[in-house]
């Protein structure tokens, strides 16, 4: 109940804000686009990273203005119901780790179908790829471990299970989290439940987000986390004693980008697509210690990571369009074995 109450208050709060902006469209119809001179984009990526990003493009594109706003997944996706909710759509583009959102907003008829000119350049992570998003990062989780408190970094998944773990172990949770969820449902794919009870066994525990559970295996409080890769390295560039380790099965989830139907900038977004895909743009994403979409970037040798293709085959095999489709059974399943408070 009480976090029904936090979402409706947030997204009052968001229509309120946006009451100058609202069009007369009925509640469910189709988004109006953006109506204003620049071309806006919303995300979930680090400041460092988009800016570096919307920089290049703006040289490249010195004619097209264009802004954005990064924040946390949830927090855009509460921002955009309100803003479907009011008739308009404020954003143009869309970016973030949270590939249930795609699935969702495809379903809903939010998204433009767009087929970048550059996709035979790029990896392709979907199944069922029909231009609705597409893969823009491909994000890997891997064990984070402190390490001033783990002296034999893990090699196996099953390393979890031993002493050093022994109540400090986190994992984000995965109702909170949406690239969470994914790492969980993969993790599930390829061990299956007994994995998670036998985490449960060994005192794993249950942080709010991704960025959480890395801070506390920062702190100490922590010795280990399942951790994304981008946010583990940005705080080692920062001075954290910390360290990615990457069993071989690795866990990829890939960061889509998509155009909302109905843009007013239609053509300025396709740009924007197009070159967050080029070489230039995938370069800063593979020098802020994540996999580009593109086996024509160099990956910095310190990140530990594969080339995108290598990523990808070495990668536990899911069906993106299920996991999600099964998310809310599986959050139920991992919420019992965990004992996760509601």
């Amino acid at each position: 109940m009480k976090k029904s109450m936090m979402f409706l208050a947030g997204a009052a709060v968001c229509s309120m804000l946006l009451g100058g902006c609202g069009g007369g469209s009925k509640p469910g119809a189709p988004a109006a686009g953006n109506d204003s001179k620049k071309l806006i984009v919303y995300t979930s990526m680090k400041e460092n990273l988009i800016k570096g990003i919307v920089n290049g493009f703006k040289k490249k594109y010195p004619d097209i203005q264009v802004d954005y706003q990064s924040a946390g997944a949830g927090k855009l996706m509460a921002k955009i119901a309100a803003e479907k909710q009011s008739g308009k759509i404020l954003a143009d583009v869309i970016w973030t780790s949270e590939v249930p959102d795609f699935y969702s907003m495809k379903k809903q008829g939010m998204l433009e179908t767009y087929k970048t000119p550059v996709l035979k350049e790029l990896v392709n992570p979907f199944q069922d790829y029909d231009g609705s998003f597409t893969a823009a990062r491909l994000g890997t989780l891997g064990i984070v471990i402190n390490t001033d408190k783990i002296k034999n970094p893990p090699t196996a998944w099953s390393d979890l299970m031993k002493p050093e773990y022994k109540k400090a172990f986190g994992m984000a949770n995965p109702a909170l989290s949406g690239t969470s969820y994914m790492s969980i449902a993969i993790l599930e794919k390829k061990f299956g439940w007994k994995f998670f009870e036998q985490l449960k066994a060994n005192g794993a525990r249950i942080g709010k987000g991704s960025g959480e559970v890395i801070d506390d295996t920062s702190s100490g409080e922590l010795s280990a986390s399942l951790g994304v890769d981008y946010i583990t390295n940005g705080k080692i560039k920062k001075g954290a004693h910390l360290a990615m380790c990457y069993p071989p099965e690795l866990i990829v989830v890939p960061s889509p980008v998509a155009i909302f139907k109905g843009s007013a900038k239609m053509d300025a977004a396709k740009k924007f697509v197009d070159y967050l895909l080029s070489a230039e743009a995938q370069a800063m994403v593979a020098n802020e210690g994540t996999i580009p979409v593109r086996g024509d970037v160099k990956m910095p040798d310190k990140f530990h990571l594969p080339a995108p293709k290598d990523a990808l085959k070495n990668s536990i095999k899911i069906n993106f369009a299920e996991a999600v489709s099964s998310k809310e059974a599986t959050i139920k399943k991992f919420s019992e074995i965990m004992q996760v408070k509601k």
